[in-house]
């Protein structure tokens, strides 16, 4: 079976196209029919079979769902970036994702233990495109059993002041949370998850950070610690898909490799959601006015990457050339970042 077929069953159907018998095979959210005088690709499976006779006019024997290996091809498949504002709202915060949620966030947060058992997604609804598309972060909200909310985000740019944005954003969040009248009582704790394409904590190793607040010297924990950072940092991860073990780390491969696999692994299909979440994130599945949107979107962000990392390097030229009358080359490559040649040709204009 082609492992890059959703599932290891494949369904398919013989059909009478008018003087021509074929066959439609498929996985479980593409169906694919051919016949000598056609070839035809449909998108879903609920109404498939009604669709295809509707559309090509062919009787359809009945389903059979098979076991083993198809000997039909399933084309490669092809993801949209769970990275981008758009994808990662449709993938983890639309109304069919709530057990996409909870999976990830149980990964996440809960180091794959199976704590949160239900929740309730904030205004599910897939963000309107924009003009200017200045937005280049997103936030998916949801509310868990015992009331605590959960912000997620993931952040593409490294842009200035970010952390503190993201304390604020907490700290909005905890505050209002009280109506008029109501007590400190009935404030519920805030967990704000940020991954970012980027590498925020340098001096550490963690791919995972979490932070609470503590008491600096004794290391004691604050009687009400009710909000609570936690930071995945993608540019750390560095497994292969033969050395995925834990929840966290299918889930973290998903974000950072989805939009460039073709094949699903297996060791990945194996988990619902996250099959559920490929399914979602299949490019067939959207118009192409969304593939066009999501285009421009990742078109933006590149942009804006690009120019933070001129001003970057700019900035490490700019003080580079203050050191030149007064460093050897090789210690002004270390202080800056800069290579060596870098600022043998900063020397030589």
């Amino acid at each position: 079976l082609p492992t890059n077929s959703l599932r290891y069953f494949w369904w398919w159907c013989s059909f009478d196209a008018g003087n021509e018998l074929g066959l439609a095979w498929g996985s479980e959210t593409r169906f694919f029919a051919k016949s000598a005088g056609f070839n035809a690709s449909f998108r879903k499976i609920p109404g498939f079979f009604s669709e295809c006779a509707l559309t090509q006019k062919i009787k359809i024997a009945p389903m059979i769902q098979s076991t083993q290996p198809s000997p039909f091809p399933i084309p490669a498949m092809t993801f949209i970036n769970p990275k981008t504002d758009y994808a990662f709202k449709r993938i983890f915060g639309s109304s069919e994702s709530k057990d996409i949620l909870i999976s990830f966030l149980n990964a996440m947060i809960y180091d794959g233990n199976p704590t949160i058992a239900d929740l309730e997604i904030i205004n599910p609804n897939l963000p309107p495109k924009v003009e200017g598309l200045k937005d280049t972060y997103l936030d998916v909200k949801a509310k868990l059993a015992d009331g605590t909310l959960v912000i997620i985000e993931m952040q593409v740019l490294n842009v200035e002041s970010f952390g503190q944005r993201v304390l604020y954003n907490a700290a909005k969040t905890y505050a209002f949370q009280l109506q008029k009248g109501e007590g400190y009582r009935m404030l519920k704790p805030v967990i704000a998850l940020t991954l970012t394409d980027f590498e925020m904590f340098e001096n550490s190793n963690k791919l995972i950070s979490r932070f609470v607040y503590k008491e600096e010297a004794s290391n004691l924990a604050y009687p009400d610690n009710d909000i609570k950072l936690v930071f995945v940092e993608l540019p750390k991860f560095t497994k292969e898909v033969d050395q995925l073990e834990t929840l966290a780390d299918k889930w973290i491969y998903f974000m950072k490799y989805a939009v460039t696999i073709t094949n699903i692994p297996p060791v990945m299909d194996s988990v619902p959601e996250i099959h559920k979440a490929f399914g979602i994130a299949d490019q067939v599945n959207l118009t192409p006015d969304e593939l066009a949107d999501l285009e421009r979107r990742e078109m933006f962000i590149y942009d804006q990457q690009g120019a933070i990392l001129q001003a970057v390097q700019a900035e490490k030229q700019a003080i580079a050339r203050q050191l030149l009358d007064r460093l050897d080359d090789a210690t002004i490559a270390q202080i800056t970042g800069l290579t060596v040649q870098n600022v043998q040709n900063l020397r030589s204009r």
